[in-house]
């Protein structure tokens, strides 16, 4: 698969054409578009010297004054990524195609970008023309009746980008752009009626493998998203911000832009954006591929309809979640888990287990996301939430303190995220009463007493105290101290759904009795805990305003 994925990245399986110009030019995003300065006659073709693309042209353009094929423009093009491209513009009085020559044999996406260069914008006669024209790819009909500057909102001067997926089954691709005799001939001079086109590309696409990740073009996702537009953000995690986005063949995605360059190179890049998009379950997201022609890399997902569990659970417009909704979920993420940690081919540990990193699809079934990507970083280039890929609030102690991480710190966080769906609340929450404020603290505060029953969301009325009981029980003993106490997620499973016998016997753990033993300015030392080589940290009543979790400062910085 590796050796598909070079290959199929390699330039000789694409190419981009500047439609017009007399010169080649590097886009924005990396891809090399080709000169394609022939003047065609009324009936000829070109083909380039590598034999990789070739044009041609039927048709004379009736009682033009120079019967020139190539429209040139100065005028400032909005809503271009690469203006340059839109210098130029190849026309044709009747029929004019493009070919893929000795592509290799699979799927593909052809981008084409339009520009409407003939007609000013004024309050003049030379503005009513119209540029009518129909688009075929490998011979079927993508657009009828298809009008430029329609398109664009009824203005010239404006980029108009269209995507369409195509298939080459026999190392051949046609573009063809055909006018049908509709629109206008004689405005604003003799001549200006048939098909245009300013630039392609034609980009591989990896699907039909199980496995095979797609490689995006960034026009592509910047055309699903608006321009990554603000009005499409999802949400903004330790990696970056997500989009969302529609795809030409009608696929709703989420477009994750990384805000830190992976340390590898793109081709190492796309091999474990393969191994990830390998580990397949239904509760984690899929990831259907990777874009690495724009200036960050980008990963595109399946898109959920419900959002992330922390908004289904914490914010103003949350969902109404029964209990028994809420078991299937924590059931669910430790399916997720179980799957990561111990059947997957690729067994993956995700470091990053926390509420807003759990998606909920149409039936409120959790799916987990951003599994994985911590293969694409070493350690010097982790998430910004704590120095090291977690999240305050959900991070078990020998990972804050050592940096210490095997499967079972996902252990932990899966038991503060159960107690999260238990409550209905964060797990840190400093408007509430200090007794309260930390979730942990307070759901020990109250099993000890005997009544763990009080932490219960009290949004539910009717639940199945048996299953509620299981599942405080089963976090707490997540969340021990030590990662020896804590179960495999295997055996967490069991636990809840009752296939093992949950033991009675748990302990708080001495991190919580630390937390609780304060001075008089609200402090206490970890040190004696974690081990003399822990460094010394200091717990002040402070909330980290990127995460919403207790801010921790100390005297030693190594590891954060």
């Amino acid at each position: 698969m590796l050796f598909i994925i070079l290959h199929i990245l390699n330039a000789d399986y694409s190419f981009a054409v500047d439609c017009g110009s007399n010169r080649s030019i590097r886009g924005s995003y990396n891809t090399m578009y080709e000169f394609d300065s022939t003047n065609l006659g009324d009936s000829s073709y070109y083909v380039t010297s590598q034999t990789r693309w070739g044009v041609s042209n039927v048709g004379k353009l009736y009682q033009a004054p120079n019967d020139s094929k190539i429209i040139y423009s100065n005028e400032k093009i909005q809503n271009a990524v690469d203006s340059e491209l839109f210098l130029t513009a190849r026309m044709s009085p009747s029929s004019l195609r493009y070919y893929g020559l000795g592509l290799e044999n699979g799927n593909y996406t052809v981008l084409l970008q339009f520009a409407e260069l003939g007609y000013p914008d004024s309050q003049t006669w030379q503005s009513l023309g119209r540029r009518v024209f129909d688009i075929y790819i490998q011979g079927d009909l993508k657009e009828k009746d298809f009008n430029i500057r329609k398109m664009a909102g009824g203005k010239s001067f404006t980029a108009v980008y269209k995507s369409y997926m195509a298939t080459v089954s026999n190392n051949f691709l046609e573009i063809h752009l055909f006018w049908a005799g509709k629109g206008t001939c004689c405005i604003p001079i003799q001549g200006y009626y048939g098909p245009l086109i300013s630039a392609l590309s034609v980009t591989p696409k990896l699907y039909n493998l199980v496995g095979r990740p797609d490689v995006f073009s960034n026009a592509e996702l910047k055309l699903a998203t608006d321009n990554f537009s603000s009005r499409n953000i999802l949400g903004e995690g330790g990696y970056g911000p997500v989009y969302k986005g529609k795809l030409p063949d009608g696929r709703v995605i989420a477009v994750k832009q990384l805000s830190q360059s992976s340390h590898q190179g793109k081709s190492q890049f796309v091999t474990e954006v393969a191994t990830i998009s390998s580990v397949l379950h239904r509760n984690l997201v899929k990831l259907h591929g990777c874009c690495i022609d724009s200036n960050t890399p980008l990963l595109v997902y399946e898109y959920l309809e419900n959002g992330s569990l922390d908004q289904a659970l914490f914010r103003d417009n949350r969902l109404k979640l029964d209990w028994a909704t809420r078991f299937e979920i924590i059931l669910g993420i430790a399916r997720g888990l179980t799957y990561l940690h111990e059947e997957s081919s690729v067994r993956i540990v995700h470091r990053d287990i926390k509420a807003s990193n759990v998606l909920l699809d149409t039936d409120l079934s959790p799916k987990i996301s951003d599994f994985g990507l911590a293969r694409l970083y070493d350690e010097k280039n982790t998430h910004v939430s704590t120095g090291i890929a977690g999240t305050f609030g959900y991070l078990a102690p020998e990972y804050a303190m050592r940096r210490h991480f095997t499967e079972k710190v996902d252990v932990f966080a899966f038991g503060v995220v159960a107690l999260e769906i238990v409550t209905g609340r964060s797990n840190t929450n400093n408007s509430l009463e200090e007794s309260k404020i930390y979730l942990l603290e307070w759901a020990w505060d109250l099993y000890e007493k005997e009544q763990a029953l009080r932490i219960v969301d009290p949004r539910l009325q009717d639940f199945n105290k048996d299953e509620v009981l299981r599942a405080i029980h089963v976090a707490l003993v997540c969340t021990q101290g030590s990662p020896n106490q804590r179960p495999p997620m295997s055996k967490v499973m069991a636990l809840l759904t009752g296939d093992a016998e949950v033991v009675e016997m748990v302990t708080k753990p001495r991190y919580i009795a630390e937390w609780q033993y304060r001075d008089g300015n609200s402090s206490y030392v970890t040190s004696s805990y974690f081990g003399s080589t822990a460094p010394e940290f200091t717990r002040q009543k402070e909330i980290d305003p990127l995460t919403q979790s207790p801010a921790i400062t100390g005297s030693s910085h190594e590891g954060r």
